[in-house]
């Protein structure tokens, strides 16, 4: 073998290790704060009894135009939920780590519907999360990508 193969198939050895260190995630790895991909809000993911959960910490516009009031979750089907203020709500929930790459089992809740979806997460890249809502198969779903707020 030539020097150069030689030299060039050592660095591959050394290099392909912490490449794959690199791309592998922690449990912790979604714990933040989360931009939505409509930028109009920020959600902190955090952990409860070992599971990832997300709330709405900031609304860009958080008074709704039609009351005048703090925006509620009006578009909740249950009526007695229907006034719970957005700020706060918990919007992601149950989500476990699988160990690689993903954060799965959990369920997404769209405010802006009041629809609920199965849902799970893995990064797009080191800051960009793809967060895939789901009905019966992940096949059936439409994906969203967040960023991480600084």
């Amino acid at each position: 073998m030539k020097m150069k193969t030689i030299v060039f198939l050592l660095g591959l050895f050394f290099v392909m290790p912490s490449m794959e260190v690199f791309s592998q995630q922690k449990a912790d790895d979604v714990i933040g704060v989360w931009l939505n991909q409509d930028e109009d809000a920020h959600v902190e993911m955090f952990k409860r009894n070992g599971k990832v959960y997300g709330k709405i910490v900031w609304i860009k516009e958080p008074i709704d135009p039609d009351t005048g009031k703090a925006k509620t979750d009006k578009h909740n089907p249950d009526a007695s939920l229907k006034s719970r203020p957005t700020l706060g709500l918990e919007i992601l929930s149950g989500f476990t780590f699988d160990g690689k790459s993903e954060w799965t089992g959990g369920e997404i809740y769209d405010p802006k519907s009041g629809k609920t979806y199965s849902s799970y997460m893995a990064f797009d890249s080191k800051d960009k999360l793809k967060i895939r809502g789901y009905i019966g198969i992940s096949l059936l779903g439409r994906t969203t990508y967040w960023t991480r707020v600084k």
